[in-house]
């Protein structure tokens, strides 16, 4: 048996791992095209409404709404589903407080259901958490793995609430041959720096339903019915706008974005299948259903001390992360933990809106707790070579073989 490098022993890695290069001379000549044009406000310009067209057509909806960032366009979804306050939205306890964010700031109350074997919200759960201020299920598939879509809809159908697809980790996620984002009511997708598809920061929301189109449009910018004569705005909206200069970096990334994933998809599969009989390591889960886009590869440490385990990997020259957030976002957030939102107040967690007061402790989604405890992160992307992957799942094998069995985090 090899000696550990954290013994002693030869490292798997000795050389850095590439990394990756998102843009090219096509986003290059875009953005210097939109320069030229001498104007760089969205709703003046050509290329916002031409990368909403194409991102539309691209996941077989009829309207997409270009944004400022992936929270601004959850924040766009539920706009348009225009709740009241206090209201209530299910959603997923292993996600960015840019899934939270917008729940609070619409005055609605976020619930959490705990997770499945794929680490996204079990239907189950998610149905024993509906009441009667239920608004929708707000499903976030992570890292690139589709959530149980089926289950989820046909909750969402026989209680009549909405269901919106968080996919700002999984551009083009097939679930059963469909594009996840686009079976929901509403997408939502984030177009920030480590995306499959990117142009620094922006979100994309996409539908089929025309009344929640027109409201998205208008919530994005102000409200504001852009007619001649005199200003009209007819909601409550924010100013997320998209500029010029982020859809021309869309634009040229929408044009090599299924190739991102292709190879994604591949490296990722590939790896799964390297590190399967690892002992006390679990790959990651792919949905029945499913294909996996690998925006981060988790997997999960159950036969050994992951801390232990992830220093192991990264003294082999692996990079490693260990636990993604570390605990789910209701104790990690500390608006929700801490119930600390608008100056003192704890607004709109303290019932005022006739809502639930909900407690965001320890204990409120047990699985997803312990996952988090055992969980590790590889990166996975498209410019990584087959003999990198080769690499990692090399030095995940040698030290799953070469550690002492520990706790595995439970």
């Amino acid at each position: 048996m090899s000696v550990l490098a954290l013994d002693g022993g030869t490292p798997v890695r000795t050389r850095p791992f590439p990394p990756r290069r998102p843009f090219g001379e096509r986003e290059v000549e875009l953005a210097a095209q939109a320069i030229r044009s001498q104007n760089l406000f969205g709703p003046g310009g050509t290329m916002v409404p031409e990368l909403e067209g194409r991102f539309a057509q691209l996941y077989g909806v009829e309207h997409a709404v270009a944004s400022t960032s992936g929270t601004a366009s959850i924040h766009v979804a539920l706009g348009a589903l225009n709740p009241e306050p206090g209201d209530e939205i299910i959603t997923a306890p292993i996600t960015d407080a840019g899934t939270i964010a917008p729940i609070l700031f619409q005055n609605c109350i976020p619930v959490f259901a705990d997770i499945d074997d794929s680490y996204n919200i079990a239907p189950r759960d998610v149905e024993a958490k509906i009441t009667a201020r239920t608004r929708a299920i707000l499903a976030v598939h992570l890292f690139g793995n589709p959530c149980d879509l089926d289950a989820l809809s046909d909750v969402a159908r026989r209680h009549g609430i909405a269901l919106i697809e968080d996919c700002c980790q999984a551009h083009l996620t097939d679930y059963k041959g469909r594009p996840c984002g686009s079976i929901g009511d509403i997408g939502c997708f984030s177009l920030q720096q480590s995306k499959h598809m990117t142009c620094g920061d922006g979100g994309l929301t996409i539908t089929r339903d025309a009344a929640f189109a027109e409201r998205m449009a208008l919530f994005r910018d102000k409200g504001w019915v852009r007619k001649p004569g005199a200003r009209g705005y007819v909601l409550l909206g924010l100013n997320y706008r998209m500029t010029e200069l982020q859809a021309a970096v869309a634009l040229a990334q929408l044009e090599r974005v299924a190739d991102v994933v292709r190879r994604r998809n591949e490296l990722g599969d590939r790896l799964s299948e390297r590190i399967r009989s690892a002992p006390g390591i679990l790959p990651t889960p792919v949905t029945p259903g499913g294909r996996h886009t690998y925006w981060s590869y988790g997997l999960r440490c159950v036969g050994h001390d992951p801390a232990r385990f992830a220093a192991a990997l990264r003294a082999e020259g692996i990079p490693c992360g260990e636990g993604y957030t570390g605990k789910p976002i209701y104790l990690s957030m500390e608006a929700l933990a801490s119930r600390r939102t608008f100056g003192s107040s704890s607004h709109p967690l303290d019932g005022c809106h006739g809502g639930r007061r909900l407690d965001y402790v320890e204990g409120l989604c047990p699985r997803a707790e312990a996952i988090l405890r055992q969980m590790l992160t590889l990166s996975i992307h498209e410019h990584l070579a087959d003999d990198d992957v080769a690499d990692m799942a090399a030095g995940i094998c040698k030290v799953a073989s070469g550690l002492s069995p520990g706790t595995g985090g439970r």
